[in-house]
């Protein structure tokens, strides 16, 4: 990869960062549509994140997306945050403005939504209930997309009861917290599952959830895309429920930053969901 004095610059902030897709994913987008651009992976410890944000206009950095542990403490960093970011209460996308302010907007809500429209093109949030396994932030990120999309019920349960009914107070009366034991009972006419925790991931302990009760149009969607096809997708499928993967949420969450630096609307594609996978 060849830099000049024209080359537009972003990246992704985190501790540690090496784990991060999303170079990968960039990488494949600058390629696909020819631009001389470069997304790199930038390692900021926690208390060096406002010294680097406050560098990017700098730097000549068109802006960068923010992952784990900086997407909550960017709210108070930034110079303006986008409404659906403030209701999320993180930012994992900065864009540096013509004039050099830092704008804060989070794209996980829209990159969940947009991955359901691809693989489940029926669903409708409004048709019914939805529950939601976990309450961190990712939770909360899908939370707010169901609430936007008009989902009139949201079951939200999480292993620490306390976590839950402090997310449900926050969101307001569409959410409510349920105890983790009563997670197989919550499936009955729900319409939508979706598993933010990272139980089922890969070296972690297997999420534990009887679909019995789960009606056969309902969506499941598991977040965790390593492995790509969870046990949770592998039981769905078998079952007759339309089984949704996690990664496409990776990918078109990624869609808004890299427009908003680099100037092109990127298409999620086969191909490039078959690149970023790969291992």
């Amino acid at each position: 990869m060849m830099m000049g004095g024209s080359t537009r610059l972003a990246g992704v902030m985190g501790w540690p960062v090496a784990h991060s897709r999303s170079p990968k994913l960039h990488g494949f987008w600058l390629e696909r549509y020819r631009i001389d651009g470069a997304y790199l992976p930038l390692a900021v410890r926690p208390e060096g994140l406002e010294a680097a944000l406050r560098g990017l206009s700098a730097m000549g950095f068109s802006g960068c997306n923010l992952t784990i542990p900086h997407k909550e403490a960017a709210l108070n960093l930034v110079g303006e945050v986008s409404p659906r970011a403030a209701r999320i209460g993180a930012v994992n996308t900065v864009i540096v403005t013509e004039g050099g302010t830092l704008r804060g907007d989070n794209s996980d809500g829209f990159g969940f939504i947009e991955n359901l429209r691809e693989q489940a093109p029926r669903f409708d949030a409004a048709s019914g209930a939805a529950m939601v396994l976990g309450a961190g932030g990712a939770a909360r990120a899908v939370c707010v997309a169901l609430m936007a999309a008009g989902a009139p019920e949201i079951r939200l349960l999480n292993r620490t009861m306390p976590r839950a009914e402090m997310l449900g107070k926050t969101l307001g009366p569409v959410v409510t917290a349920l105890p983790w034991a009563g997670r197989h009972a919550a499936l009955e006419d729900a319409r939508l599952v979706v598993n933010t925790t990272s139980l089922g991931m890969a070296g972690q302990p297997a999420l534990d959830l009887d679909l019995a009760l789960l009606p056969a149009p309902a969506v499941v969607n598991d977040l965790v895309y390593s492995p790509l096809d969870t046990a949770l997708l592998v039981a769905a499928r078998r079952r007759g429920n339309i089984a949704v993967d996690g990664l496409g949420m990776l990918l078109h969450q990624a869609r808004p930053g890299f427009a908003a630096w680099f100037g092109v609307e990127p298409e999620v594609t086969a191909e490039l969901r078959a690149f970023v996978a790969a291992e």
